[in-house]
């Protein structure tokens, strides 16, 4: 009888796994470049003696969807979307590089470029521009930049994008949303080196891949999973005290 409740329990367990996933990607419907997480489920067999019949459900998010969303005009100068699957390169907290499809940059009171706090790595580091001026993005990721109440004809090159290729499923998303290379045998993930052929559009937003309707499906679908293995759950109890009386009458 605790063979149901074992695999009743771990699948209970496993479907709020899932559904916290499913709940995350749909509250990410919305946020640019955004890459939906993968929720998968797989039978786990228990370690100990005398426990080989029975098994686990394991809930588990490997991957992510690496599926491009869709690009939508912003009309701001300071909105890329990256093309050809294409990362753009941040900083992270520590000081390591990390890779991101978010495109809506920001420059900061000091004149740093950022993605969400993240300053955006160039050829030589962390990427800044004069305080004031009038900033333009070429396709190749140049920064062109117009002083305030400068002429037209001043405009200097401030730096370059730094954008790397990656093939889907070689990165793997951080606790802080940002992508990393795969870690080594130290735990430690590789440089991506710049890819001089990418390209990007200016004035333009890639939205999320998130599709709202099948977040919505799946939340439900993994609710009625969770009910039915309570359900489970209680019969194998009922099943378990009859067992008991009919061996208390027996005796």
């Amino acid at each position: 009888m605790d063979r149901i409740l074992y695999t009743a329990m771990s699948g209970a367990r496993s479907s709020l796994e899932q559904q916290s996933v499913v709940s995350h990607n749909l509250a990410n419907a919305s946020t640019p470049g955004f890459r939906a997480q993968l929720a998968v489920m797989r039978a786990e067999p228990v370690g100990g003696d005398g426990l080989a019949t029975r098994t686990l459900a394991v809930a588990s998010a490997p991957t992510a969807d690496f599926s491009p969303g869709p690009v939508g005009s912003t009309g701001r100068e300071l909105d890329v979307a990256i093309q050809d699957g294409g990362w753009l390169a941040v900083q992270a907290a520590d000081g390591s590089e990390a890779y991101t499809r978010r495109g809506d940059l920001q420059v900061d009171a000091n004149g740093m470029l950022s993605v969400l706090g993240r300053p955006v790595i160039g050829d030589g580091g962390p990427l800044t521009v004069p305080l004031g001026s009038s900033v333009s993005i070429g396709s190749d990721g140049t920064l062109s930049a117009i002083g305030e109440g400068e002429a037209p004809d001043s405009i200097a090159e401030a730096g370059r994008l730094k954008l790397v290729s990656a093939a889907p499923g070689s990165l793997v998303r951080g606790e802080d949303g940002l992508f990393r290379s795969q870690p080594d045998a130290n735990g430690v993930g590789m440089t991506l080196p710049a890819d001089e052929n990418l390209r990007l559009a200016s004035g333009a937003l890639e939205g999320s891949n998130v599709s709202p309707t099948a977040a919505m499906v799946a939340m439900i679908d993994n609710a009625r999973r969770y009910d039915m293995q309570m359900k489970v759950i209680g019969s194998a109890d009922e099943n378990a005290q009859r067992a008991n009386s009919l061996l208390s009458l027996q005796g």
